[in-house]
């Protein structure tokens, strides 16, 4: 059997363990789904009103940047879920049995990526009921959802990292989210990157979460009614699926490695 092949039978092993382990335990889904609902809800029906003039097309507005949240809060779970395996010894046991190591990491962020489908599901059925609709053609729609899949599961390579890093899941509970909020809330997630003042404008601009959530719209056919919102001008916006593909590779190119590597260390003692 080669390598590839062993590390592919080995991996979807333990994402199967780790997907046993959502099924037994179901509330793990309630973070992933009743989060992003209760923002939907705050943001289009509370705080909706006083953004802009149209509320109907700030509510379609939000949902791509809900869309981004949820897959980048995501990696949360992928961390505390490391961090309760490294903590449990759950790790130590892994390492006794004839199997590839990546195949710990890659079993946990490919069922994470299982998690985040079911909350983009949920999502998009929650979007239905608050008017969101999806404009575009088919065809967009499935490549604005894979692209959002594609975010989700390198994002969960931070969150692995992280988790590993963290030792404790006391430690990963916050470290899993700290980072997330300042991240998410200075993007267009929620609100346009033009109408942000100096320093926070450029980072919102260039903030991989601004490119998916952008794209998101873009693919969804959504821009048409929220440009009355602002768009920037910058390059990142004006080619936001690009700027989130090469972001996407970018953080994995960086995180998989540093996963990797954290991961021998850690389970070589």
């Amino acid at each position: 059997m080669s390598v590839i092949t062993a590390g592919a039978r080995d991996s979807g092993v333990v994402t199967w363990r780790n997907l046993m382990n959502v099924r037994r335990q179901p509330d793990l889904l309630l973070g992933a789904t009743l989060q992003p609902i209760m923002f939907v809800l705050l943001f289009a029906f509370v705080f909706g009103n006083s953004i802009g003039d149209d509320p109907a097309a700030y509510r379609e507005f939000l949902m791509g940047g809900i869309f981004a949240q949820t897959v980048a809060f995501n990696s949360a779970y992928t961390t505390i879920g490391m961090a309760a395996d490294l903590e449990k010894g759950v790790i130590d046991r892994f390492r006794s049995l004839p199997m590839t190591r990546a195949a710990v990491l890659v079993g946990r962020t490919a069922s994470d990526l299982a998690v985040s489908a079911i909350g983009l599901l949920v999502m998009s059925l929650c979007g239905l009921l608050v008017g969101w609709r999806i404009r575009g053609s088919f065809l967009d729609a499935v490549l604005g959802y894979l692209l959002l899949l594609v975010f989700s599961f390198a994002m969960s390579w931070i969150g692995a990292w992280v988790g590993l890093v963290s030792g404790s899941v006391q430690v990963a509970q916050s470290a899993g989210f700290i980072w997330m909020f300042p991240v998410t809330f200075i993007s267009s997630a929620f609100v346009s990157a033009s109408s942000m003042p100096g320093p926070l404008k450029v980072f919102a601009e260039w903030n991989p979460i601004t490119a998916i959530a952008d794209a998101a719209r873009d693919l969804f056919g959504n821009t048409a009614r929220t440009g009355v919102l602002g768009q920037s001008d910058s390059w990142p916006a004006q080619h936001a699926a690009l700027y989130a593909l090469l972001a996407c590779v970018g953080i994995l190119v960086i995180f998989a490695p540093l996963a990797v590597s954290k991961y021998r260390k850690v389970a070589s003692k």
